[in-house]
């Protein structure tokens, strides 16, 4: 049973970031693990305007406009998610944490001037390939109406060997759809992830600087999976009322080079000049 815990502020991400780092190594991440059921609600939130407009120039909006991007949600909610997921009963280790995928939806135009509540939840484990899979999930409400405006799942993998694995050996998977058509090249620069970082609270050391992402394999600093996201979407455009589905597959190394493409269809893809696919996903228009 989930119970609400009603908070006053965003807590600040640089000690839950440095409170989830210290607790990592203590984790047995498994699928049947409990996990918190604790539903976090902030009520009466009010947009900074400022740090909105940043945003937007960060991953190519439009800015001035009375409208919450269709991604900018999931920077409101996302300090509540790392204080669960930073917490001692959350399972899974917070470094080496991927965000795998996200789903969105979101049911009319937000206006950036509105008041909301916001509250963020974990909803399930899951076992995954190649480990354990964690889904939270953020609402938001109109404050007046009480009604859900805006709603996201995000999937986290915590990567370790699970029953039959065997290192290397292949794993099938479904035939690759036909590639997408480029629409545009973006060069994203090595400092994009300390801008993006700066705008939505995610300082990641893996997103900074190539020294902090080379302690976590990487050769250089990574973008950030939501920044890859927005960016497609300011590009694509979205209706109103709009479903949101993404994957994210390979990161993107900063600096880079990476192809946008989309079709009429609503899907779109990143990937690099060779093919290897960074990111895949859909935008279309919600059901009524």
């Amino acid at each position: 049973m989930t119970t609400g815990t009603v908070i006053g502020k965003p807590p600040a991400l640089t000690p839950l970031l440095a409170r989830g780092a210290l607790l990592s190594p203590f984790k047995r991440p498994r699928p049947d693990a409990p996990f918190p059921r604790t539903r976090l609600v902030l009520p009466g939130l009010r947009v900074d305007l400022a740090r909105l407009s940043a945003y937007e120039r960060v991953c190519g909006f439009a800015t001035g406009e009375d409208a919450l991007p269709l991604t900018y949600p999931h920077v409101l909610g996302f300090p509540l998610a790392m204080r669960l997921m930073s917490g001692r009963d959350f399972p899974l280790p917070l470094l080496g944490l991927v965000h795998t995928s996200i789903a969105i939806r979101r049911h009319r135009a937000l206006p950036a001037t509105g008041t909301y509540e916001l509250a963020v939840h974990v909803d399930r484990l899951a076992p995954h390939r190649r480990g354990t899979e964690a889904a939270v999930v953020t609402e938001l409400r109109d404050a007046g109406t009480g009604r859900v405006v805006w709603e996201s799942t995000s999937t986290y993998l915590a990567r370790h060997r699970t029953a039959g694995e065997h290192p290397g050996a292949p794993v099938p998977g479904p035939q690759a759809p036909s590639p997408l058509p480029a629409v545009a090249e973006w060069r994203p620069g090595a400092d994009l992830g300390r801008r993006y970082g700066a705008v939505s609270g995610d300082r990641n050391p893996i997103h900074l600087h190539p020294l902090t992402a080379r302690l976590f394999g990487f050769p250089r600093a990574i973008a950030h999976g939501m920044w890859t996201v927005a960016r497609c979407l300011a590009a694509h455009g979205s209706p109103e009322a709009a479903v949101v589905r993404a994957e994210f597959r390979a990161p993107v190394l900063l600096p880079g080079t990476v192809v946008y493409a989309a079709d009429a269809s609503g899907r779109f893809e990143l990937r690099s000049p060779d093919d290897r696919t960074h990111l895949t996903g859909s935008v279309t228009t919600a059901p009524a």
